[in-house]
C-alpha cells in the first residue's frame, strides 16, 4: 500500500492509502456507471474505512490484508446482481444434475470479454496516473458522496409519501366498491422503500379477496368442446422479438392475444402452480407452497363441470419436483399420458430426453379420438425451449432460434390439424416464463433470478377452433393481466354456448376481464411495476431502480 503520512512518536497515525484497492474501487464506480451493480454505498465506504485504518504493527496490517481479501470479495458478490443466498439456498440442489457440457456453456456466457479487455484498460490507466495522482482521497470522496446524497437530495420523500398513502388509501376504501382492483392500488406517493413495501402488501391483501366464480352447471344443449392449456417454458415476448419470429404464422390461428400478460414469476414449477390455481388472486411466492382452497384450482373448477382431465408433458417431469410440486400444491392428481415409443430429437440440460411436439400432440390427439368423454381439459407442458437443451445426434447446443421455429411449426401444424378434423377445441397458449436469451445488464444470458419484465411478459393467445362462427382478426388485450384473466375468459367458455352459436359475442367475452398490475416474485426477489417504472428488491434490501 502507499504510505502517506508517517509519524513515529503517533503510530496510531500511521496512515496508509488504498493502494491496490483503489483498483477495486475505479472498478466498481465503472460498473456502477453502466447500471451493472446493485451498489450498496454504505458497506463500501465501512470496507474503505477499514482499509485505510492506521494499525501500529505490521504482523496487524498484513493479517488485514489477507483478511480483507475474503471479504473484499464477499462485497463485491454482494454488490452485483448475481443470486443471493436464498435463491442458491432454493436452487442448489439442482444445478449438480447439470451436464458437464452445460456446466462449460455456462462458464463461456459467465466471462465476459469486453468486460476483461476494459478492466485491463482500466488498469493501465491507474498505473500510469497513480505516478502523479492520489487516489485515495478521491475515492473516499466519491463513496461519501454515493451514500449522503440520496440521503439529503430530498429528506422529507418519505414522511410526505407516507402521509399522502394514507391519505389515498383513505379514499380508495370509500372508492373500492366501484373501482376495479387495478385502480385501487394508489401509486401516486414517491416510490421510496416505505410505500413500495406498503404497494406491495396492498397488492397481496387485494388480490386474496380476488375469485372467479364459475357457473354451477353447463348451459342446456350447450355444444361440448375440449379446453387445451398449453404451458410452454422458455418463451417471452422479448425471445420472440429476439428471434425475428413475430410473424409466424401460428400467430394467426388465436383469437384472443394477450400483449401485457405477466407470468409473475421466472421459474417453471412456481409458474405453472400460479397457472392451475388461476381462479384465484395472486399470492406470494411462499404462499404457493400451501394447500390452495379447491376454488382457486382450474382443472377442479372444469372437472365439477364434466371435463375429464388430464396431462400430457415432453419430458418426466422429475427434475426439480416439477410434477411432484404440480400434484401436491396445484391439485393435478392425474398420471401424465404414456410417453413411450416417441421419437425425440433433444435432451435436456441434464441429460433426459425431450420428446418431440407433434409426436406428443398426436398421441394425444388419437387417445381423444378414441375416448368417450363428452369433454376434456388436458394440460400440455413443453421445454423444448429451455436453456441448455442439446441435439441428441450430435450432442452439440441447439440454437434456440432453430427449437423455437420448429416448436411453432408443430404447433402451427397441430392447430391446423384440430381445425380440419372438425374437432372442437379452446387451445389456451400460457408460457411459463421466457427464457432470457439476451441477458441484460442484470443477468446474463440464460440467468432468471431476477423476474425482469423482459422474462415475465409472455405471449398468452387464445384459439377457439371449431366454431360455427367464422375466424376473424385476432383481438388484443393490451391492459396489464395474468392468470386471473385465463380463467375468468374460461369460466366464460364454458358459461355460454360459444360452439354452439352463429356468431361470438366477443364483448361478452373480453369486457371487463381482471387486470392484474405487474408484481413479479421468485424466492428472495420481487420485481414490481410502479409509476411506470419497474423497482426491484433482492432478499430484504431495499428497493432500487429497474437499471436501464
Amino acid at each position: 500500500m502507499t504510505r502517506h503520512v508517517s509519524d513515529a512518536d503517533s503510530p496510531w497515525l500511521d496512515w496508509h492509502g488504498l493502494g491496490g484497492w483503489n483498483v477495486y474501487f475505479l472498478a466498481k464506480f465503472a460498473l456502477l456507471w453502466g447500471g451493472y451493480l446493485n451498489f450498496h454505498p454504505l458497506i463500501n465506504l465501512v470496507f474503505a474505512a477499514f482499509l485505510i485504518f492506521p494499525l501500529p504493527r505490521a504482523g496487524w496490517r498484513r493479517a488485514r490484508h489477507w483478511l480483507a481479501l475474503p471479504v473484499g470479495a464477499g462485497i463485491f458478490y454482494h454488490d452485483t446482481w448475481l443470486p443471493g443466498i436464498e435463491s442458491i439456498r432454493a436452487q442448489g440442489s439442482q444445478v449438480f444434475s447439470f451436464t458437464l457440457d452445460y456446466w462449460a456453456e455456462l462458464l463461456g456466457r459467465f466471462i465476459n470479454w469486453e468486460m476483461v479487455g476494459a478492466g485491463f484498460v482500466l488498469l493501465t490507466l491507474y498505473l500510469f496516473i497513480a505516478q502523479w495522482l492520489r487516489f485515495t482521497p478521491w475515492i473516499l470522496l466519491a463513496l461519501l458522496w454515493l451514500w449522503v446524497s440520496p440521503q439529503v437530495s430530498n429528506p422529507f420523500a418519505s414522511s410526505k409519501g407516507a402521509s399522502e398513502h394514507a391519505l389515498n388509501t383513505s379514499r380508495e376504501e370509500t372508492r373500492s366498491s366501484v373501482l376495479p382492483m387495478e385502480e385501487q392500488l394508489d401509486q401516486s406517493a414517491p416510490p421510496t422503500n416505505e410505500n413500495l413495501n406498503a404497494y406491495l402488501d396492498g397488492f397481496y391483501r387485494e388480490e386474496q379477496e380476488r375469485l372467479v366464480h364459475f357457473p354451477e352447471s353447463l348451459p342446456a344443449q350447450a355444444t361440448p368442446f375440449d379446453v387445451l392449456i398449453i404451458n410452454v417454458c422458455s418463451l417471452a415476448w422479448h425471445d420472440v422479438e429476439a428471434s425475428g419470429l413475430s410473424g409466424h404464422p401460428v400467430w394467426s390461428h388465436f383469437d384472443i392475444r394477450f400483449n401485457r400478460f405477466n407470468s409473475a414469476t421466472s421459474y417453471s414449477g412456481p409458474s405453472s402452480i400460479r397457472l392451475l390455481r388461476a381462479s384465484c388472486g395472486q399470492t406470494s411466492h411462499q404462499g404457493l407452497y400451501v394447500t390452495a382452497p379447491k376454488q382457486c384450482l382450474l382443472f377442479e373448477n372444469l372437472a365439477q363441470l364434466g371435463f375429464a382431465k388430464q396431462v400430457a408433458m415432453d419430458h418426466s417431469g422429475d427434475f426439480g419436483n416439477y410434477l411432484t410440486g404440480l400434484q401436491q400444491y396445484a391439485g393435478l392428481d392425474v398420471t401424465p399420458m404414456d410417453k413411450k415409443g416417441l421419437a425425440h430429437d433433444l435432451a435436456s440440460f441434464d441429460g433426459e430426453p425431450i420428446y418431440r411436439g407433434d409426436a406428443l400432440f398426436g398421441r394425444w390427439l388419437n387417445e381423444r379420438t378414441q375416448s368417450q368423454a363428452a369433454r376434456n381439459v388436458t394440460f400440455f407442458n413443453l421445454i423444448a425451449l429451455h436453456d441448455g437443451n442439446r441435439y441428441v445426434a450430435s450432442r452439440q447446443i441447439a440454437p434456440y432460434k432453430e427449437r423455437l421455429k420448429t416448436l411453432l411449426d408443430q404447433l402451427d401444424d397441430f392447430m391446423t390439424t384440430l381445425e380440419q378434423s372438425g374437432r372442437k377445441v379452446a387451445v389456451v397458449m400460457v408460457p411459463e416464463h421466457g427464457a432470457a436469451l439476451t441477458g441484460d445488464k442484470m443477468q446474463m444470458a440464460g440467468l432468471r433470478d431476477i423476474p425482469s419484465p423482459s422474462i415475465t411478459l409472455v405471449p398468452v393467445g387464445v384459439a377457439l377452433l371449431g366454431t360455427k362462427a367464422p375466424h376473424e382478426a385476432t383481438r388484443n388485450v393490451d391492459t396489464p393481466s395474468s392468470f386471473l384473466a385465463v380463467s375468468e375468459l374460461v369460466s366464460r367458455l364454458v358459461g355460454k354456448d360459444v360452439f354452439g352459436s352463429e356468431t361470438i359475442d366477443w364483448d361478452a367475452l373480453l369486457g371487463d376481464l381482471p387486470q392484474t398490475p405487474s408484481v413479479s416474485e421468485n424466492q428472495g426477489s420481487v420485481v414490481i411495476e410502479y409509476q411506470g417504472k419497474y423497482h426491484i428488491k433482492l432478499g430484504q434490501g431495499d428497493w432500487v431502480p429497474n437499471p436501464q
